[in-house]
């Protein structure tokens, strides 16, 4: 199936900002590839709620950490719709242990999840992209991964190469009508409600300047922007969408 719409790859849109982002592109007339690495229940209610809405989406499973399960779900888009337009790495995976205790097989797996699955993702789209003269590359980094925390050292190490990847791939690329932006979203309690009510998100509430928590809307929206008309000038940058509590890094 092809479409003159442009299309959208999300890596882990089943749910929370994920699922926020694939609504927003939606509701702009983007075609919706929804990917999930094991609920593929979440991932089939997101493509039904666009399709309700008027929208396409295709469900494309698969571990985007592992290369030949990112490659079966790009040809799965390929397939259906023609092109990838837009790629958004928001997959990721955060365990904690200390730094002297994590294996070398957990280790990898973050890094393949976290930060490998956005370089083999962007190589497969890129051709493509450059041969229509347009494309977005959105990935996501973190609050707490910028600065550094102890339990989760493969996280910060592995966000910290997808921001120097963001920033090569906007200087080599930016030239062909494709930017590269990344996005790091602090203080989100995730989808369910009564998460915000746990003490540990009611103290972040409180520490923040604008005295509220954030939404996957607050990052549904500002993809929306970067793949807008509008947002074609804003290329190579971090964004920070955390309510004020962290200005640079």
């Amino acid at each position: 199936m092809s479409s003159h719409k442009k299309t959208a790859l999300i890596t882990g849109s089943g749910r929370n900002i994920g699922r926020g982002i694939a609504r927003h592109l939606a509701a702009d007339g983007f075609n919706i590839i929804v990917n999930g690495s094991a609920d593929q229940d979440a991932a089939e209610r997101v493509a039904g709620d666009i399709r309700a809405q008027g929208g396409d989406a295709l469900v494309a499973m698969g571990n985007v950490g592992d290369k030949a399960a990112a490659e079966r779900v790009v040809t799965a888009g390929f397939k259906h719709f023609g092109a990838i337009d837009v790629l958004v790495n928001n997959a990721a995976i955060r365990p904690h242990a200390p730094f002297l205790e994590i294996n070398e097989a957990d280790w990898q797996k973050v890094m393949d999840v976290d930060l490998n699955a956005a370089v083999w993702l962007s190589r497969m789209v890129l051709p493509q992209m450059i041969s229509k003269g347009w494309g977005r590359i959105i990935s996501f980094s973190g609050m707490n991964a910028q600065r550094g925390y102890p339990g989760a050292s493969p996280v910060a190490v592995a966000k910290h190469a997808v921001w120097g990847l963001t920033k090569s791939l906007a200087a080599e690329f930016g030239p062909l009508g494709i930017t590269a932006n990344i996005i790091s979203p602090g203080t989100f309690p995730g989808d369910d409600p009564a998460s915000a009510q746990e003490p540990k998100f009611v103290k972040l509430l409180n520490e923040n300047p604008t005295r509220r928590l954030g939404t996957s809307d607050d990052i549904g929206a500002m993809v929306s922007y970067l793949c807008s008309k509008n947002g074609g000038f804003v290329n190579g940058q971090m964004l920070q969408i955390n309510g004020g509590v962290v200005t640079q890094y």
